[in-house]
């Protein structure tokens, strides 16, 4: 009785259960997308950037371009990942008003669940929302089907659009 047709189909029921519950995803991803959110402060006059990229997406992208392993749950190697981490973001996303180029500001990062989040501001003294230029090449280095969402916000008003490989840049005017 240990291997009845019905435990097989308990086993089959239950193993549909948790791939259809997102239990395998938490194991493998099958989409390859971050996502980063500018707003622009016009009383300090800064663009406050988010980005969320998987952790296993960026660890493996980290490790790769830089020949090092990371570990996002290594708290240990803090310092070490802020370099690498700031180094990243700061060459794969760039921002221009203008045709003058917002140079970012390393802030931090944090892991949430299952991606990490990673902070990033620009002074903007000479921003202009008429003409913005957004270049994202995020974990282009890694997958051939990665696809980055842009959301840019200004005073309240959300433009939202997406970069699919090999796609680089992005217009927005408000």
């Amino acid at each position: 009785m240990a291997n009845t047709p019905y435990k097989r189909n308990s086993i089959l029921v239950l193993l549909a259960v948790l791939l259809l519950t997102g239990f395998a995803r938490a194991v493998w991803h099958p989409f390859h997308v971050s996502a980063s959110e500018i707003e622009y402060n016009s009383k300090t006059k800064r663009l406050e950037i988010s980005t969320k990229i998987f952790t296993d997406d960026f660890e493996s992208v980290l490790a790769r371009v830089y020949k090092t392993p990371v570990d996002f749950s290594n708290k240990s190697r803090k310092s070490a990942l802020d370099e690498l981490v700031a180094r990243y973001i700061t060459t794969h996303l760039s921002i221009r008003s203008n045709g003058q180029v917002q140079r970012l500001k390393f802030f931090g990062w944090e892991v949430d669940h299952e991606a990490v989040y990673v902070y990033t501001t620009a002074d903007a003294t000479t921003f202009s929302t008429r003409n913005i230029t957004v270049e994202n090449t995020i974990l282009y280095d890694l997958f051939g089907d990665q696809v980055n969402i842009v959301h840019f916000i200004v005073n309240g008003t959300r433009k939202s659009n997406k970069l699919a490989y090999p796609e680089r840049k992005l217009e927005i005017r408000f």
